[in-house]
């Protein structure tokens, strides 16, 4: 047997319709419980528990108990942008799903990607930032500029707390709609919250879809793009 890392592994647990439907559905950010994520998969519960029991045994999933129940929610952001760039993927190859509806318009136009803002907004967020000097690519890396820096801090966000922490500032996140990038990364988080906070926009129930208000999407393009 050959040595190195399982990738059949990880892609026979993501390839099950089933297993990829709960993935997609936790890609809201939102932790589901087993009975909740079995109706987003159409299947029983006690087929979704199976599922799940793998999930979490590979560390794809993390389980957190609280009172009664027992929720369910991506392992960490790896796991967010390994499906994004495989739906990015699978878009590109043109393997989509034949479902329509003014759902997909809305997940088009700005949608939660784990923790993160995604879709045509993101895009313009992304673009936005390199086209002022933000940010800077640096071969596959993206780093924070110092008059980035300086706009985040005027905007709100902490940025040495961003500096603290373990995870990439930035990132780069292959958006599936758009097929080009968006951000991730801990600024990426702290912008969309700051959005958040400023009322310009809010999640729509049931629905990964980000709902700008119309001054709320104007003051984002005028800022950023």
């Amino acid at each position: 047997m050959k040595e190195g890392p399982d990738i059949a592994l990880i892609g026979s647990l993501i390839g099950d319709p089933a297993r990829a439907n709960i993935l997609t559905a936790l890609m809201s950010g939102k932790a589901l419980t087993a009975s909740e994520l079995a109706g987003e998969a159409g299947i029983t519960l006690q087929t979704a528990s199976s599922h799940l029991r793998k999930l979490e045994e590979a560390r794809l999933l993390r389980q957190r108990k609280q009172g009664r129940h027992r929720y369910f929610s991506l392992a960490d952001d790896d796991v967010g942008s390994l499906l994004e760039a495989m739906m990015g993927f699978a878009a590109r190859r043109g393997l989509l799903r034949t479902r329509t509806g003014p759902s997909d318009e809305a997940l088009r136009r700005a949608r939660i990607c784990y923790d993160h803002l995604a879709g045509e907004l993101g895009v313009a967020l992304f673009n936005g930032l390199l086209g002022q000097g933000h940010l800077r690519e640096d071969g596959e890396r993206v780093l924070l500029t110092a008059s980035g820096a300086e706009a985040m801090s005027a905007f709100g966000i902490d940025v040495p707390a961003l500096d603290g922490g373990r995870r990439e500032v930035c990132k780069s996140c292959l958006d599936w709609s758009e097929r080009r990038s968006h951000l991730a990364g801990s600024l990426g988080t702290a912008l969309l919250d700051r959005f958040y906070e400023l009322g310009w926009a809010g999640r729509a129930k049931n629905s990964r879809a980000i709902r700008f208000t119309v001054a709320g999407e104007k003051s984002l393009l005028e800022r950023f793009s």
